[in-house]
């Protein structure tokens, strides 16, 4: 996405008239979840300013009589608890959750990415929660992609258990199609355990030096953890593409009655 991103987080995109973030926290919200920790990072400072008190930008809106967008405004710093860690460095998204361990205090915890918006009837986080209620155990967000795509994902090696819903064998970070699994993939949300943090510490960078979270899920797989992956029921859109941020912009702006 350079070079927007160069000094506006892709996070902070906007997609019709609010940024992309916001969405991810909305679907958070509506599936019970109220407390939210954002891992920022160098040059994301904005994130934390849009979902904070803007006391000069009320009093003008207060002072002109726009009663419809001082409500809007304040909505946003009031949405939920929200608190922020800074990844100090780019050390990948396993590196990311690392940062996390503390916040959760031994419970178990929804991770979602923050460039993915899920247009769902149910948010697409509250339907991996549903299966962690009936298993106690991970789950992955998945969907299938063409086999040309597969080695953008974090692929599954999955078993069929029911319409949408399969157990994991393994996992592999964005493999060459002929050595995919299958094509079952990733898709930007997770409900994970705790155990996740250890096995986080086991994984050795890869060759960008980053520490991958597929990498650390399959060192729990391989140790005998069950771990569940359910195909989310909705629309997905990764803006952290060009192509995907326009086509959100397209048809959202559609649904929302911003373009014709």
């Amino acid at each position: 996405m350079l070079p927007i991103t160069k000094s506006m987080p892709k996070e902070m995109l906007p997609v019709g008239t609010k940024p992309v973030i916001h969405y991810v926290v909305e679907e958070a919200i509506k599936a019970g979840i109220d407390d939210i920790l954002i891992i920022t990072g160098k040059g994301k400072r904005a994130i934390e300013d849009y979902f904070d008190r803007n006391f000069e930008l009320e009093y003008y809106l207060r002072e002109r009589g726009k009663e419809r967008e001082l409500k809007l405004v304040r909505e946003i710093s009031e949405m939920v608890d929200i608190y922020y860690v800074r990844q100090k460095k780019p050390l990948g998204l396993g590196d990311a959750i690392l940062h996390a361990e503390k916040h959760v205090n031994g419970e178990p915890f929804a991770v979602l990415l923050g460039d993915d918006i899920i247009m769902s009837e149910r948010p697409g986080i509250g339907q991996l929660v549903e299966v962690y209620d009936r298993f106690k155990a991970p789950v992955l967000g998945v969907e299938t992609v063409e086999w040309a795509d597969v080695e953008k994902y974090g692929i599954v090696d999955v078993e069929n258990i029911e319409n949408g819903l399969y157990l994991v064998r393994d996992l592999v970070e964005k493999p060459k199609k002929e050595e995919a699994p299958s094509n079952v993939a990733i898709v930007g949300r997770y409900v994970l355990t705790p155990e996740v943090f250890d096995a986080l510490r086991e994984v050795k960078p890869d060759k960008r030096g980053e520490i991958q979270l597929t990498d650390a899920l399959r060192i729990l797989v391989k140790g005998g953890a069950s771990m569940y992956a359910r195909i989310i029921e909705g629309r997905r859109y990764d803006v952290g593409t060009p192509e995907g941020w326009l086509k959100a912009n397209m048809e959202l702006g559609r649904v929302f009655g911003l373009v014709g």
